[in-house]
């Protein structure tokens, strides 16, 4: 696949994303798809799922956009900004209704079939804590 078509494929897992669709994400995963945070230690597939089905609970109209988009050979690289409503608890902080924004960086790696089997998230929590009004946990 072409870094353009891999790149269009991300803007469609972005698309899906802003439509709760959690499915229409998934469909652009590789089976054996690797997922990595900032701790560089792979995570399982089911634990990245059940972060995003909660995250669409504890921010209601979760928006992602894109700030910029790179790519190359067979990776792509996003930054995004997140913005939602804190409508359900997160992090151990009940809802509160306000208006949240946080930002971070994915980096996607495709195969020959146009599925991600390589996927990186950093996230910058730290202005969604501020709004909310709590000091940002220690990494």
């Amino acid at each position: 696949m072409s870094p353009l078509e891999n790149k269009n494929r991300c803007l469609q897992m972005v698309a899906a994303w802003n439509r709760a669709d959690v499915s229409g994400v998934t469909e652009h995963w590789a089976p054996d798809v690797t997922h990595y945070n900032l701790d560089g230690e792979p995570h399982d597939t089911e634990l990245v799922l059940t972060a995003m089905r909660g995250s669409l609970v504890s921010f209601s109209d979760l928006r992602l956009e894109v700030r910029s988009i790179l790519a190359e050979d067979d990776r792509v690289m996003l930054r995004l900004t997140a913005t939602a409503t804190h409508s359900g608890e997160f992090a151990g902080i009940p809802a509160t209704g306000r208006k949240v924004t946080w930002h971070y960086l994915e980096e996607l790696r495709f195969n020959e079939e146009g599925k991600v089997v390589e996927h990186w998230d950093i996230f910058d929590f730290a202005p969604l804590f501020r709004e909310l009004g709590h000091p940002a946990p220690a990494l």
